[in-house]
């Protein structure tokens, strides 16, 4: 964003194009990290639109198109698909607190309704409402449930879940937390929607493309040279600190949307270290 708040959208083709030349295989667009929750939902389907445009078919496109209202839920992934959205990122609905009932039929309301894939995300600690896994295979039932973005760390459970889908062809595991990523992939993800990665795209392609060609020690490695910003990018709610970054490195301004604000100064030594530490600044 401008200092101000207005749309930087140069500066988002500007990391579009980065993102694209180091190796990332999809963008997000208008995830957490992307300030969702402060835009208007014109601006939410302006941002859809401009990705859409500028990656003009490169790498896919995952649009977030969530919300606590199915209805505006469905509107925004109906929109996503009518600008050409590879794909929808639906979080679970948050602050209402539904029954897993609830989840499952705000889920299949928009699977039914839009003819586009959907990545449902599970991340409790934001929505203070959790995806069950008896849930999830009920929705996986559903051919637009193209996979789930779990941000729950919780490994043990990725297994179970995993072995009960086992038998579904094309169901997408994402890990939604860069520390356990790895671990992850490893028990059978396919991948990670990435904190970490708007900072070192390349470097965390590398660990994926090494995890899931079952490479483990160039996995390790790598995972272990980014594990400090895994965890301190973290020591304010993201995007706090990775918008921070991101301006130190010179490709975005420091600017966040009220509520949020821009890192807290003590913070500032404890992420430039993380960036040196894992060789994204000099």
């Amino acid at each position: 964003m401008h200092d101000g708040g207005a749309l930087d959208i140069e500066a988002l083709r500007a990391l579009i194009d980065w993102h694209v030349a180091e190796g990332t295989a999809a963008i997000v667009i208008v995830g957490t990290t992307g300030e969702s929750p402060t835009v208007s939902v014109d601006e939410h389907q302006a941002l859809i639109r401009a990705a859409v445009e500028h990656v003009a078919g490169r790498v896919p496109v995952i649009a977030g198109t969530g919300a606590n209202s199915t209805a505006e839920a469905i509107a925004l992934t109906e929109y996503a698909k009518k600008v050409g959205a590879d794909a929808g990122l639906s979080v679970v609905p948050y602050y209402n607190k539904p029954t897993q009932e609830g989840l499952y039929r705000h889920f299949r309301a928009i699977a039914e309704r839009v003819e586009l894939p959907l990545i449902v995300y599970n991340v409790p600690g934001r929505t203070s409402c959790d995806l069950g896994n008896d849930t999830v295979v009920r929705l996986a039932e559903l051919p637009m449930i193209a996979g789930i973005k779990d941000a729950t760390g919780d490994l043990v459970r990725h297994v179970d879940l995993f072995r009960r889908l086992a038998g579904r062809p094309g169901f997408a595991f994402y890990s939604g937390n860069d520390d356990t990523a790895l671990p992850y992939m490893l028990l059978g993800g396919h991948g990670v929607i990435s904190v970490t990665a708007n900072l070192m795209p390349r470097a965390v392609a590398a660990v994926c493309a090494a995890a899931l060609a079952g490479d483990v020690a160039t996995a390790r490695a790598g995972n272990e040279r980014l594990m400090p910003l895994h965890t301190r990018l973290f020591v304010e709610a993201n995007p706090t600190a990775v918008k921070w970054a991101l301006a130190e490195m010179g490709r975005i301004r420091n600017a966040l949307r009220l509520p949020m604000l821009p890192l807290s100064p003590q913070f500032h030594d404890v992420v430039r270290a993380a960036l040196r530490d894992a060789g994204a600044v000099a």
